[in-house]
């Protein structure tokens, strides 16, 4: 790799750190069936569109953010 390629792989992996990093907060339990994955997503986002400014900065989210996750159909990871 050149220097450039080097320098755009470490500033990408930075945001793709932060982004897993925001993630992580709203993943479901591992040993979930798809049903259940599926109703456990629901209903995750259900709760996140309702929690105030306060709840979101506790588990280190924007609205923004909370709005992007919440919208999301329940299929979609």
């Amino acid at each position: 790799m050149n220097g450039l390629s080097d320098v755009r792989l470490t500033l990408h992996s930075q945001q793709l750190l932060a982004e897993h990093e925001a993630r992580q907060i709203i993943n479901a339990p591992a040993a979930l069936g798809r049903w259940s994955l599926f109703w456990h997503r629901a209903r995750s986002r259900r709760v996140l569109l309702n929690l105030d400014e306060n709840q979101l900065r506790d588990v280190g989210l924007s609205r923004e953010m909370a709005r992007r996750e919440g919208c999301k159909p329940f299929w979609r990871s």
